[in-house]
């Protein structure tokens, strides 16, 4: 009897332990998939945002890929609000290097209206050239919602202040309520509305409730989300964070003053990737 119990035992740690490898070798295998399958989705929120591709157009992931080979990516210090060359675009991950003191700096607390507490000492930005010049900069931004960190990028036009297009692809808001920040439709009423006004102070804002298109207000206000208004002040509070002092707003300083060059037209063998200063 105490035989067949070991023997038992035995079957039962011998089954649990191969089940415990398979899961392991399962979960390593897989992880670079999943990794490449989330960067797609990212690059598949980033190509939305382009105006490269009609709207409504869907495309594979090696259609995304292509559009994405067709923007030029770049890096900004936040700190200087300058376009750099070094560290590479692929070796910046701003959502790791937060939590790392030696590639983040500390936010002051009366400046973190998106309530990160950290912010990376680099991002990656996307710049989108027309015929004539720079047509859109595409942008990341996050901050913290009612209950979870909204991430999001948005497009800015050629005058760097108008939006184009906007995205926020990760939430975990209210169901039904703040999460309708990513209803397609409530997102396409960002189109046109401007950051700043005439004196560059920022005036963006979801508003309280709806605003009629041909209203003053809807120069630099969207509509309100019924029912979520902790999330709806949480997404004014974070793009007026990211387009402050503490985010873009000198990015945006110094590319109106010194407009960057299309990496395309600097000559082979010139590495710099910094913007063009005449």
């Amino acid at each position: 009897m105490q035989e067949s119990s070991t023997r038992s035992l035995l079957v039962l740690l011998t089954v649990a332990l191969i089940c415990s490898l398979l899961v392991s070798i399962s979960a390593v295998v897989l992880r670079p998939i999943q990794v490449q399958n989330e960067l797609i989705e990212r690059y598949r929120n980033i190509v939305s945002l382009t105006g490269l591709i009609k709207q409504g157009q869907e495309l594979d992931d090696d259609g995304v890929l292509a559009v994405v080979q067709e923007l030029d990516v770049r890096v900004v210090d936040l700190s200087r609000g300058e376009l750099v060359a070094e560290p590479p675009p692929e070796s910046v991950d701003a959502r790791s290097a937060a939590s790392d003191p030696t590639q983040s700096v500390a936010v002051p607390a009366e400046d973190d209206l998106a309530r990160i507490g950290r912010r990376s000492l680099f991002e990656v930005v996307y710049l989108v050239w027309g015929d004539t010049g720079l047509s859109r900069l595409i942008v990341p931004i996050h901050g913290q919602g009612m209950w979870s960190t909204i991430y999001g990028f948005l497009a800015l036009e050629a005058d760097l202040n108008t939006v184009a297009a906007v995205s926020f692809y990760e939430q975990a808001e209210t169901a039904g309520l703040g999460d309708q920040i990513q209803n397609a439709d409530w997102q396409a009423g960002w189109k046109g509305r401007r950051l700043y006004g005439a004196g560059r102070d920022f005036r963006f804002r979801v508003a309280s409730g709806d605003v009629a298109d041909d209203s003053p207000a809807a120069t630099h206000q969207v509509d309100g989300l019924s029912g979520a208004t902790i999330t709806a002040n949480a997404v004014t509070a974070l793009v007026r964070f990211w387009f402050g002092e503490q985010g873009y707003g000198p990015l945006l300083q110094n590319l109106a003053d010194n407009p960057p060059v299309r990496k395309a037209t600097l000559v082979p063998g010139e590495t710099t990737g910094e913007q063009h200063v005449d």
